[in-house]
């Protein structure tokens, strides 16, 4: 070992544990120079850059001069794959020399540069420019962030040697065509994602993951496939820092890389795949071996047709670079748009549920029964008076029952040993038979459910943690349904064998075990009465909407303001029976399950279903007239409401979320309906007369003169009303209407055709006797005659 410290090639990257390069040794760079020469077994290279700092951005807790030095070194475009591997595995030594600038030794110019500080800067701007999902990969605090899986030590062995076996095989080795994904498959709770985790420490371990990306559902961004690219891309940025400076090119050179404007595919090709072809063409990475990309849990992503577009494109990629030292370990559940791509010849398929795993689950249940065992004194006292617990019948019958479920395993452990409670004072020798007589994960989820089934928004706290966009806090969850924190604590306290209950109320989110258990509280014929309904989504947009109008800064004001129209679009894809209904329940419900200090929940059924007239027919079952109908009866009920809030309702904007897309729908409007609008405007108007007075003064009345009625001047505009905007629409409307039937002097009042129009930023209201002859109406761009709308492209 030379008293400089030795060096090892790591990546590409020479790695020394000296910090400073001392002066005198300048001459030593020579022999480093020829021993890389001999390695290669080529020309010596031309020039050699050397860093007089560590080029890989160093840990936050040293402390300048830092402890370590990252040495670059490029090599001609010559060297064989075979020889740069030999040179990743042979260790070499290297003193340095400080203060120098530009050396020249021979015929061989040496540049030393202290430019440490601002590559590491570079490369931090350019992982905040890339705006990655911090939380998606194995690194991740997973009882914050699930899936909460690790594989048990000692157990997996077998199916891990198969996968990493796979992963090692050298291109230019290997006897058979390459194949460069591995397809990893099981049902629910087999383990898929513990083995996801090990796979990734393993080969972030030996330096070759270039990335890792855990999908979850219902996890907000993570759920999706709008930042999968520049995830991937930020995390190879710090895996493999040679590729920086071409992923930054490729965003130089197209500033909209970033946005939902461009294919996810296109997003691939340019942030991730071609950055690492040209650092490993211009031979910038040594490596031992092809790196590796793990992606889990596939099915969790919320966008199938984004999966279905990553499959293809990543099938097409190795099409095209069949010799490319790159492999993608995918893991997810049989689901026929993932089946369907990944089941051909070019897809190595391993299948969880072929490997037993009794063996592994027995190994993990006696090591958790004895930790248990040191931990509990009453499971103690027990065993010294009985002897062996569980006994080994007992544990014989608790792996057969199990069937080779981790999650199960996992799960029925955690119900056996959780604390008595006032509710359920069972003990863990009590509670092991009642395990073993429950038919697999539905009864186990139903019996603890039972444990909290009998306390206040029980059924509230349990429906909002399935249905949020994104995990929230304890404080989150109990602000978002106007309860005290400490209940929904109680609710969650008795329920901590399948849902992650965070140690303090402010910090850490709650979350569920495992995916199966969203599955089962969403499936009626599984749950029950622990069923968590879609209409649910109309009470969390409830609660979100009535955030607006709160002046205080409420914990979950952010998320409320965010998904008032996710959770609402959620609750109109309902079938049309099931959505009036729905409304009905929610109406004659509102007095008492509503909370006290909410806004008044007719401003809200009000500005909804307005905010409705947006949706394509695909997303929403009822029509025109029936959201017209409920909007201006609700508005004039909130008009009447004793409730200083309705002012702050009348004159504050509000995001009602329309889209910039073409969209035509027509409906009928009749004489029927008209005197429905009449009466509930003359309501609304004496109401808002007798208590806000000042509003109509500055409040303009329409004469229907005007063809049509237009919102949505400017696109700042354009994405907020009030209601008093709402009003001036529906007062538009009466207007135009008795406007259009006393210019055509017919007192039988014959249906008007009422049209809203979305285009340009806009919306156009139009009431008209027939058909215009310059435009062809038509519902949700159905029509093949207006070729020059754009198409429509509704976010979620």
């Amino acid at each position: 070992m030379s008293p400089f410290g030795s060096i090892q090639i790591d990546q590409g990257v020479l790695h020394t544990s000296k910090a400073l390069i001392s002066a005198p040794q300048c001459c030593k760079a020579y022999a480093l120079l020829r021993k890389l020469q001999c390695y290669a077994k080529a020309d010596t290279p031309k020039e050699c850059t050397l860093p007089a700092n560590d080029y890989l951005e160093h840990p936050k807790e040293l402390a300048p001069p830092c402890s370590s030095l990252a040495l670059p070194v490029f090599y001609p475009d010559s060297i064989p794959r075979r020889n740069a591997s030999r040179m990743a595995e042979a260790p070499l030594h290297f003193e340095n020399f400080s203060s120098a600038r530009s050396v020249q030794l021979g015929q061989q110019t040496i540049n030393l540069i202290a430019v440490n500080r601002y590559l590491s800067n570079g490369r931090a701007n350019l992982i905040r420019r890339l705006n990655p999902i911090f939380d998606a990969s194995h690194t991740r605090d997973r009882r914050k962030s699930p899936p909460d899986s690790a594989c048990f030590p000692g157990t997996r062995k077998v199916v891990i040697e198969g996968i990493t076996s796979w992963a090692d095989t050298e291109i230019v080795l290997s006897k058979t065509p390459v194949v460069h994904i591995y397809w990893f498959h099981g049902f629910a709770g087999s383990g898929k994602s513990a083995v996801s985790l090990e796979i990734a420490k393993i080969y972030a371990g030996s330096g070759r993951l270039l990335a890792s990306y855990f999908f979850f559902r219902n996890a907000g961004d993570r759920s999706g496939m709008n930042r999968f690219a520049a995830t991937l891309a930020a995390q190879m940025v710090a895996a493999m820092p040679t590729t920086a400076s071409f992923i930054e090119a490729a965003l130089d050179a197209e500033p909209g890389l970033l946005t939902q404007d461009v294919s996810l595919a296109v997003q691939l090709e340019r942030l991730v795949y071609e950055p690492f072809q040209a650092a490993l063409e211009r031979g910038l990475v040594l490596f031992n071996g092809p790196f590796l990309i793990v992606v889990d849990g596939l099915d969790e992503c919320e966008d199938k047709q984004g999966v279905a577009d990553f499959i293809d494109h990543m099938l097409d990629f190795f099409e095209r670079h069949p010799s490319i030292p790159l492999r993608f370990f995918i893991a997810s559940r049989v689901e026929e748009h993932i089946r369907s791509r990944l089941d051909n010849d070019g897809v190595v398929l391993g299948n969880l549920d072929s490997h037993s795993a009794d063996k592994d689950i027995e190994m993990f249940l006696e090591a958790s029964f004895q930790r248990a065992a040191d931990k509990d004194r009453l499971i103690k006292s027990y065993i010294r008076a009985n002897g062996e617990w569980p006994t080994k019948p007992h544990m014989n019958k608790l792996i057969r029952h199990i069937r080779g479920s981790f999650i199960l395993a996992s799960t029925i452990f955690k119900f056996i040993v959780q604390p008595a409670t006032e509710e359920d004072s069972s003990t863990p020798m009590g509670r092991l038979p009642l395990a073993l007589e429950m038919n697999g994960l539905d009864s186990l989820y139903a019996q603890t459910l039972a444990r909290s089934q009998h306390l206040p928004h029980f059924h509230n706290i349990i429906s909002t943690v399935a249905l949020l966009r994104y995990p929230l806090p304890i404080v989150r969850i109990a602000d978002l349904l106007g309860i005290e924190a400490f209940e929904v604590v109680h609710v969650l306290l008795n329920l901590q064998a399948i849902f992650h209950v965070p140690g303090t109320d402010e910090q850490g989110n709650v979350t569920l075990c495992h995916t199966s258990l969203r599955d089962f509280l969403t499936t009626e014929c599984r749950s029950g009465c622990f069923f968590v309904p879609p209409s649910f989504h109309l009470h969390l947009s409830y609660y979100c909407f009535a955030s607006i109008y709160e002046k205080s800064n409420r914990p979950s004001r952010d998320y409320r303001r965010r998904h008032i129209h996710v959770h609402w679009r959620r609750f109109a894809e309902l079938d049309a029976c099931d959505l009036i209904n729905e409304v009905q329940l929610f109406k004659a419900q509102a007095c008492l399950s509503l909370p006290v200090m909410g806004l008044p929940y007719h401003t809200f059924l009000c500005s909804l279903s307005f905010y409705s007239l947006s949706l394509p027919n695909s997303q929403i079952s009822v029509g025109l007239s029936y959201l017209l109908t409920e909007c201006i009866e609700q508005f004039a009920l909130a008009a009447e409401c004793p409730d200083h809030r309705i002012k702050l309702w009348l004159e504050t904007v509000f995001p009602s979320g329309f889209v910039a897309s073409y969209r035509v729908k027509t409906d009928q409007f009749t004489e029927h309906m008209f005197g429905v609008f009449q009466r509930n405007l003359q309501r609304a108007s004496n109401a808002i007369h007798a208590n806000f007075p000042e509003i109509l003064q500055r409040h303009p009345r329409s004469t229907g003169i005007e063809r049509e009625y237009t919102i949505g001047q400017d696109a700042i505009f354009f994405h907020f009303l009030s209601g008093r905007e709402i009003l001036g629409v529906l007062e538009w409307i009466v207007a135009r209407a008795q406007f259009e039937w006393e210019e055509m002097k017919n007192p039988l009042r014959p249906p008007l055709k009422l049209s809203v129009i979305f285009r340009d930023f806009q919306v156009r209201f139009r009431l008209d006797r027939q058909m215009p002859q310059n435009m062809r109406w038509t519902d949700d761009n159905n029509s093949s005659d207006d070729n020059s709308a754009p198409k429509s492209s509704d976010p979620d």
